[in-house]
């Protein structure tokens, strides 16, 4: 190729900081359909937290990067990068309509000699089999002949300020191996620590859908652990430092499992898996068993109070964190709402507060109201207290402070992370 001009399609977590990087090194246009999102960006903020004001600022002021809603502002750009979503329905079963609708808008402007690389998370053969397709449908080209195609996956973790993008290795492929090297040679060009050429796309695709599966089956493990152990009333958490102790232990916690990567993305592999007549038994019932780690957290919780003579019914209860993981603004699929759903059952006077989340996200997202102000603010009103994400703001905070009876009152530590002297139960 001559020169590069890049376009990410999807400036969400993971198509922003990709795309700021790139800037780096080539002309660079971020295209996203919400015209507010681009504004924003525009201005030199972005919602997620995960590209500093700084950082945006100088890419912008600098000319090498700028974001649109304007399909004809990204026709004379050659190497398209697709960022897109890729959730379950409601049944969790894969819904790729917003890769369907991103693939027409790459048709739409393709051109011969152009590449278009996915970095999506998805079951091996989409990008082949699905997305490609749209593309030439609309475009009227045809793969390999007219245009190139390559998958790169993503390995964005949100809220991680250790592993930013340009510091991941990144898998890369592409249809031709020709492709294959400029789809590496690019990618090379602005990371750190270089990149794993796989020797396919569905390789690719492959690795990525393992990644976050081996994660889920991991901690459900942890999490059958910490049953188990509460039942036997062992401390799941001293267990885990005991069995450290030994050179080869993988060391993992139990935990909410929730987002959009972890939680979502074995669902891809376990409906494809099933097509070629497997059943893959292991997975599906790790994502069973820590869809339901809400409903537990809350049951357990009532369990306490009913030992401590606390009345579970009209009680005042606090939750602590809403979003999916901690010092992170993200809440997509997180899983502290099985808590509130199912507290809500035995009572109404359910609080949440959380000073990372949007709050008007939160309510229309979830139809449930944050809490305003300083913990300050929050003590002595409440009959129970769920840690439910560790952030920092909450570390060094006396927890039973906020109950309205320190001795009387429950704090459950689903993360494990308060001193062990302020909390009746954790994982």
């Amino acid at each position: 190729m001559n020169q590069i001009k890049i376009c990410v399609i999807g400036l969400g977590y993971v198509g922003l900081p990709l795309a700021r990087l790139f800037s780096t090194k080539y002309p660079t246009i971020g295209f996203d359909m919400n015209q507010s999102r681009v504004d924003a960006l525009n201005n030199g903020h972005d919602a997620t937290l995960e590209v500093s004001d700084e950082l945006l600022k100088d890419a912008i002021d600098n000319h090498s990067f700028r974001c649109t809603t304007d399909i004809d502002e990204i026709r004379d750009c050659n190497f398209y990068v697709v960022a897109v979503p890729t959730p379950v329905d409601s049944n969790n079963r894969p819904d790729l309509k917003p890769l369907w609708g991103a693939s027409e808008t790459v048709g739409k402007v393709i051109k011969p000699g152009d590449i278009v690389v996915y970095e999506s998370t998805v079951y091996p053969g989409v990008t082949e089999e699905e997305c490609i397709p749209v593309v030439e449908k609309v475009s009227g080209l045809k793969l390999n002949e007219d245009f190139f195609a390559g998958y790169s996956p993503e390995r964005i973790n949100p809220g991680d300020k250790l592993h930013t993008v340009e510091k991941i290795k990144k898998v890369t492929s592409g249809s031709t191996p020709e492709t294959a090297d400029i789809v590496d040679n690019v990618y090379n060009s602005v990371l750190i620590n270089g990149t794993h050429k796989a020797p396919s796309i569905k390789v690719a695709e492959a690795s990525k859908i393992i990644e976050n599966s081996q994660r889920d089956v991991n901690i459900a493990f942890m999490n059958e652990l910490a049953k188990i152990f509460n039942a036997m009333g062992i401390d799941t958490k001293d267990v885990i430092e005991a069995a450290s102790s030994k050179w080869n232990f993988i060391k993992l916690s139990p935990g909410l499992v929730g987002g959009h990567c972890i939680s979502v993305d074995p669902y891809y592999l376990i409906q494809k898996a099933q097509v070629y007549g497997v059943l893959p038994r292991v997975m599906f019932s790790a994502r069973r068993l820590n869809d339901g780690m809400g409903a537990y957290v809350a049951n357990q919780t009532i369990k306490l109070m009913n030992k401590k003579g606390i009345m579970v019914k009209d009680a005042k209860i606090l939750i602590l964190g809403i979003t999916f993981k901690e010092n992170c603004p993200d809440i997509r699929n997180t899983k502290v709402v099985d808590i509130y759903h199912t507290l809500e059952e035995y009572t109404p006077n359910i609080d949440i507060y959380d000073p990372w989340a949007d709050s008007d996200h939160v309510n229309k997202e979830y139809g449930l109201k944050i809490v305003a102000g300083d913990l300050e603010d929050l003590k002595k009103r409440y009959d129970a207290v769920i840690h439910a994400v560790a952030h920092k703001e909450f570390q060094n905070t006396d927890v039973r402070s906020l109950l309205s009876d320190p001795d009387a009152g429950v704090v459950y530590d689903v993360k494990s992370t308060l001193p062990i002297e302020q909390v009746d139960g954790r994982l």
